[in-house]
This record gives structure tokens, C-alpha cells and sequence, in this order.
């Protein structure tokens, strides 16, 4: 899933980049594994991160991939989606919370 979504992240994080900030984040596979994915699915728009303890799945209650997780600029989770990355909903809640 993470392979068929990358082209469309990286996309979506070009498009906004003065709006908000993407951060992928690389759990299953070795180190290597996440940065061949890194330099395969040229994801320069948006940082790659990974854990390989899965300590971030159980701290942001991910069960599943793929996911996405909404922060405030302070760092606090706003809300989170399994299934495929819901585009308007982050511009929306993004639009909301710049606007507050």
C-alpha cells in the first residue's frame, strides 16, 4: 500500500508545502529497505522517518497500513485515518486550524 500511495503523497506534499509539513513514516521493512523505498519513489517533498520497534504505531494507535496521522503545529495529534490518505480532509482540518 505504501508503494502504490508514495507517488501520490509526494504529490500532494509538492502541492502544499507552504501549507503544511508531510512526514512519512517507515515501520516493516529493515533500514535499507526504507531508504531504497526513499530513493525509488523519490519522496524529496517530504521526510522519511523510521522505527523499527513500532513504538510510534502504539503511542499514535495505528493498527494497520496505510494510515495517516494529523498533527497541530505544537506537535499534538488532531485525528488519524486507516485506508487510503484522505486529501481534502487534511486541507480541510489544515485550513481550520490555521484560520483558529
Amino acid at each position: 500500500s505504501c508503494r502504490r500511495e508514495a507517488p501520490d503523497v509526494e504529490q500532494f506534499a509538492r502541492d502544499h508545502l507552504q501549507e503544511l509539513e508531510v512526514i512519512g513514516l517507515g515501520t516493516q521493512d529493515s533500514l535499507g529497505q526504507a531508504e531504497d523505498f526513499v530513493e525509488d519513489y523519490g519522496t524529496e517533498s517530504f521526510t522519511m522517518l523510521w522505527d523499527e520497534s513500532f513504538l510510534s504505531w502504539q503511542a499514535l494507535g495505528v493498527t494497520s497500513q496505510p494510515a495517516a496521522v494529523m498533527f497541530a503545529a505544537d506537535g499534538t495529534p488532531i485525528t488519524g485515518w486507516i485506508g487510503a490518505f484522505p486529501e481534502d480532509e487534511v486541507l480541510r482540518l489544515a485550513a481550520e486550524s490555521q484560520a483558529t
